[in-house]
């Protein structure tokens, strides 16, 4: 199916889009049985922690209709979101040396 009738037209939301590296699950609420095909398919596959990416692989659908589809899901409070992690701005590689050292001399 066209991606334009899936989103019924709208190539995006009126909120700040999710990332793609934004990981989604589906809420434990009852869901309605006039939602759509994609919506339920949606459901069905984000029954652990997902990406935006992953979801949209998985529909095989372009990152940018899953968005919108997503958008939906949170809107009516069917699916939650956790926002992507943000890099870390200095890594402390002094740190990460002894973490190796340890895990190297224990093999």
């Amino acid at each position: 199916m066209r991606p334009y009738v899936i989103t019924g037209g709208r190539a995006g939301t009126g909120a700040e889009p999710l990332h793609w590296e934004s990981l989604v699950v589906a809420a434990a609420v009852p869901v309605p049985a006039a939602l759509q095909p994609e919506y339920r398919m949606i459901l069905a596959h984000c029954q652990g922690l997902l990406s935006v990416a992953e979801v949209a692989a998985h529909l095989g659908q372009p990152p940018s209709v899953v968005q919108v589809l997503l958008s939906d899901l949170v809107d009516w409070g069917l699916i939650l979101t956790r926002p992507p992690i943000p890099p870390a701005e200095h890594a402390d590689v002094t740190m990460l040396r002894k973490v190796l050292h340890g895990l190297e001399s224990r093999l």
